[in-house]
């Protein structure tokens, strides 16, 4: 990727001329020649405080992908070798070979790039450098005073485009039925390892570190007031968030809540029946995570969460790999990638995978999996929910992974302030249904817009 940013002008001087001077003011010149030289290193390479300033500013930044990089992917795209197609008539050994040769023929014939590029240049992006990794986000103010600024973290396999739709709603609210006292700054950044941010080359960035790296970037941005909001990997970073308690942080609204209890979670390990008592919500709750264990929907989890680098060399040398891998995402079940469903068609599917392939963010992202050392995002235990003392609001969507149950949720998070059911929507729901996401999150938020 390249940034566009303004350079500072080359400065230069004329040398001095020495050859025509006595030794005695030559010598007296040069000692002053070196005193104003040491100045002038001191002005363009400042003492140790410095740097840290230079490493704390925040750039623009504007996407450029090299017009060469698309006709690599096009080609690439288009030498696909096929492997032969499943032997049943339903998803049960990956994505179908139908289905995928249909979007994979479209990405190579008819995809343009170019256009999701230049969507994504019209908004005000930004890079900065926090712990040594160069962080991307989208940065967009409300006109509206008194906006409360809003943190939104996406997951895997998903990106900053999943929230593109949020921002109108969030920022401009009389724009879109809302009211200006429930406008929002919004700030959306690719996690460390994707999109436009930086690769971390060591271990240790996991949900607790990106959390900590969220709270620099706000306070870096002058905020010390907001929110946080995520799904997917957005709701255990959000959570982190709150369980540092991060300065200035009032409160999260997460929509994949980790509510599973300990009982729940180990008779789902050991495949035992569900535990006596449950009511109707918490069995089909129950049931259907047994299900999906059983389907082998978490199946990537394992592979990402034990072997990033094996499954990295085959994704970041096949877009067809790549594609048919993110799309094997139990999330992506009910997608139909048609152009009659703007939510989910062909466009919307390839902006994120073609994201992931020109920025060879395949191998980086999966090592999230690898630094959450096999801990289920959803288990309340092993998110710590009990140390979270912040306030947690929490949006179940019908489509999603597990539909946490009301009592569940107020087990896990003791100062649970907003839970609600929405009627449509699954695991993407800000991308499928930015509107309603919008309105759940100026509801979910609104006791905290005055608080302290």
């Amino acid at each position: 990727m390249i940034s566009r940013m303004n350079m500072p002008a080359t400065v230069t001087a004329d040398p001095l001329r020495l050859d025509v001077i006595n030794p005695e003011r030559r010598r007296l010149l040069l000692t002053a020649a070196m005193g104003l030289a040491a100045a002038a290193t001191a002005s363009l390479f400042p003492a140790r405080p410095a740097p840290a300033a230079e490493r704390d500013a925040i750039r623009p930044f504007s996407i450029d992908v090299p017009e060469q990089d698309l006709v690599d992917l096009r080609r690439r795209v288009l030498a696909t070798r096929w492997p032969d197609r499943e032997t049943v008539s339903d998803q049960s050994q990956g994505i179908r070979l139908t289905q995928l040769r249909e979007l994979v023929r479209y990405w190579g014939t008819s995809y343009d790039w170019r256009k999701i590029e230049a969507r994504v240049n019209a908004l005000p992006q930004f890079m900065t450098t926090i712990d040594g990794v160069d962080i991307h986000f989208i940065h967009v103010r409300s006109r509206h005073p008194g906006a409360l600024p809003v943190i939104i973290t996406h997951g895997w396999p998903g990106s900053v485009f999943e929230q593109l739709k949020l921002i109108g709603p969030l920022t401009d609210p009389t724009a879109h039925g809302g009211r200006a006292e429930d406008a929002f700054d919004v700030v959306i950044p690719s996690m460390p390892g994707y999109g436009f941010s930086g690769k971390p080359t060591e271990p240790g960035w996991g949900v607790d570190r990106i959390a900590r790296i969220w709270a620099e970037l706000m306070t870096r941005l002058g905020y010390t007031r907001y929110v946080a909001q995520g799904g997917d990997w957005g709701s255990p970073v959000s959570s982190a968030m709150a369980r540092q308690a991060s300065a200035g942080l009032l409160g999260i609204h997460i929509n994949l809540p980790a509510t599973v209890p300990p009982e729940i979670a180990r008779a789902l390990s050991e495949g035992t029946p569900a535990p006596a008592g449950l009511s109707e919500q918490e069995r089909a709750a129950f049931d259907a995570l047994s299900m999906a264990a059983k389907k082998g929907d978490r199946s990537y989890l394992v592979m990402m969460g034990t072997r990033p680098q094996t499954i990295g060399y085959g994704l970041s040398d096949s877009p067809a790999g790549l594609a048919a891998w993110m799309l094997g995402h139990p999330g992506f079940a009910t997608w139909s990638y048609r152009a009659g469903d703007p939510e989910k068609s062909f466009d919307e599917v390839l902006d994120d995978v073609t994201l992931y392939w020109l920025t060879n963010s395949a191998t980086s992202s999966a090592r999230l999996y690898w630094e959450n050392g096999g801990q289920s995002v959803i288990l309340a235990a092993a998110q710590k929910t009990a140390e979270i003392s912040l306030p947690v609001a929490i949006t179940v969507y019908p489509g999603e992974i597990y539909r946490a149950p009301e009592t569940w949720a107020r087990r896990a998070y003791r100062n649970l302030i907003y839970f609600n059911e929405a009627d449509q929507g699954g695991h993407f729901a800000a991308w499928e249904q930015p509107g309603l996401f919008s309105r759940e999150i100026r509801a979910a938020f609104k006791p905290l817009r005055h608080s302290n």
